[in-house]
This record gives C-alpha cells, structure tokens and sequence, in this order.
C-alpha cells in the first residue's frame, strides 16, 4: 500500500538552481517593470537600499502557503524595517491559475487580521495573468499587477503612509501607470525582455 503523504505531494522540490532563477526572474521584473516604468513609486529606494527580502516558496497547496506566508509575516513583523521593510512570497508552484489565487486573498486577508496585524501589515497581490475586473485578458493595463510568477507582496502599512504623505493625489500614481502601458504597449514589454501571454 502506497504512503499518501508521498500520493498526495507528487513534486518534487525546487533546487537551489531552480529558486535562484526564480529570484533573479522576479528582481528583472522590479527593476524593469515597477521601478524601470515607475509603476510604483516607492520601490526604487527600498531596492537601492536592500530592504527587500525575496522568499521562494515550495508550497504545493493552499494550505502550505497559507502556513508560509503566516511565518513571513510574523518575521517581517519582527524585523527592523532599516533592515527588511517589505517582502515578496513567490509561490511558482500553487495557485497558478488566477482565479484560484484571487480566491485565495481573501484567505490571506483574513490571515492578516487573525495574526492582529491589521493596520499594521498588508499584503497585495501579483499573478502571471492578473486580470482586473471588467478588462479583457489582454488588456495592456492588467500588466501593472503582472509578475513571472504568483507573488504575494507583505508591505508595512507605516511604509506606505510615509511614502504617500510626501503625494498630493494618490490616485494620480494609478492613471500615470496606466497612461505609461498604453504608451508602451504589448511589443515594448516584450521588448523590455518581461514575459507576457501568448
């Protein structure tokens, strides 16, 4: 008789070779992409200062990740923000589908607010195929929540009051991101050697 822990998680583990492409695939993406098209203004210092902690995960379930990203958010709770202000929870090998993974936020909301952290911790959310409500799959727009790979992103809420005290109009950071795709294109991502579907 077969043991069902070995039925029931089939993959095999990520090697040390496969997690440093993972990485370095996801740090292109910020560099080209979010801070390269600004699409997000208060990234490039936390860059340029190694704030930021990568975390690939070789969770297979929704649960495994859950269980994760409740340990990555106590740590980042715990760490010295001069030191690590922000994460990424990389999870190439689960919820790979974008429904299931928007399915899954509200677990992780729910999450945040059971660890109490509220207010204090928040955690948004990239995907290979990020869709917003009423696009189409294609539209250039959904680029500015796309990722290499489904990636949770635990950010400080003392962070982003800082960085948007210094912003007259929030909003404005949102329209200027989607003024910059539609002048880029399909073709000048590409070109920006970033994946994209088809």
């Amino acid at each position: 008789m077969s043991d069902p822990a070995q039925t029931q998680n089939p993959l095999p583990a990520l090697s040390e070779a496969e997690i440093e492409t993972i990485r370095q695939e996801t740090q292109h993406w910020l560099e080209k992409a979010v801070i390269g098209l600004n699409l997000c203004p208060f990234a490039k210092s936390v860059h340029v200062n190694n704030r930021l902690r990568y975390v690939v995960s070789q969770a297979t379930t929704p649960e495994d990740l859950l269980k994760e990203l409740a340990r990555e958010l106590l740590a980042l709770n715990r760490a010295d923000p001069d030191e690590i202000e922000t994460a990424v929870l990389i999870h190439p090998r689960v919820l790979t589908d974008f429904l299931d993974f928007n399915d899954f936020l509200g677990a992780a909301d729910a999450l945040v607010e059971d660890l109490e952290l509220d207010g204090i911790l928040q955690v948004a959310s990239f995907h290979p195929d990020y869709q917003f409500a009423g696009t189409d799959i294609d539209d250039i727009s959904n680029y500015s929540n796309r990722s290499p790979y489904p990636t949770l992103h635990l950010l400080r809420e003392s962070s982003i009051e800082r960085a948007t005290e210094t912003m007259a109009d929030t909003d404005a950071i949102y329209e200027a991101n989607m003024a910059t795709l539609e002048k880029l294109g399909l073709e000048g991502w590409k070109a920006l050697g970033l994946k994209a579907r088809g």
